[in-house]
């Protein structure tokens, strides 16, 4: 490798010029790829992807889209990365911007929803895969765990802090309020994907609306 730095006195100047121009252009394909990928599996789901289907897409060559992951696995587990971090900027960030509390609480649920809402013409990565992958260990399982776990582990702290400052009661149980909140998103998914009901968000809103109301405390004077 030094070597064939050392060969001639231009090499170091060509290769800080076009290396980094390579690197980039390699970069930008690769997530170029992956947005491809991301918006193919939002409709067929992540089993549906394949190197070849990716390559119609996209207008590539299968060795083209295979050079940059070298495995549908690879290409699957990338696919969750960046769905996550997409989930990740629309609604755990923004949501940080509400006062700590049960506002906070609340601004995570409403982006949460308003997502899920859009994604019912193209789906929930999350959802979906759950769906294909809950019964078949590996790498692409353990991806999606981590990620719906961060994101959980995440509004189990909003619960939490809102406990602390006194917005919702002390004895709150977090892990109970957290499956409920996450139970009416999966049956906002399923009426409105699946059976096309119509005020599936609504009732949805309302729950929330009926699930806080059994911790909320009690407001002080009272």
């Amino acid at each position: 490798m030094n070597s064939l730095v050392s060969d001639t006195d231009d090499a170091p100047q060509a290769d800080a010029g076009v290396a980094p121009k390579a690197l980039m252009k390699g970069r930008q394909t690769r997530a170029a790829i992956v947005e491809a990928a991301l918006a193919l599996a939002s409709q067929i789901g992540l089993e549906g992807l394949s190197i070849g289907a990716l390559a119609e897409v996209t207008g590539m060559s299968k060795s083209g889209v295979f050079a940059h992951f070298g495995s549908r696995e690879e290409l699957q587990i990338s696919v969750v990365r960046e769905y996550h971090a997409k989930f990740e900027d629309e609604v755990f960030r923004p949501s940080l911007k509400a006062p700590r509390g049960l506002p906070r609480l609340h601004m995570l649920f409403d982006r949460w929803l308003k997502r899920v809402s859009v994604e019912i013409d193209s789906g929930c990565i999350y959802i979906s895969g759950a769906v294909e992958f809950d019964d078949r260990p590996g790498p692409v399982r353990d991806a999606l765990v981590d990620m719906v776990n961060t994101w959980q582990h995440a509004l189990e702290r909003a619960i939490g802090v809102a406990a602390a400052e006194g917005h919702l009661r002390a004895d709150t149980d977090a892990p109970q309020l957290l499956f409920e909140i996450h139970g009416l998103i999966l049956a906002l998914h399923h009426d409105a994907r699946f059976l096309r009901h119509a005020g599936a968000e609504e009732r949805a809103r309302t729950g929330f609306e009926r699930v806080l109301a059994h911790w909320t405390a009690p407001r002080r004077g009272n």
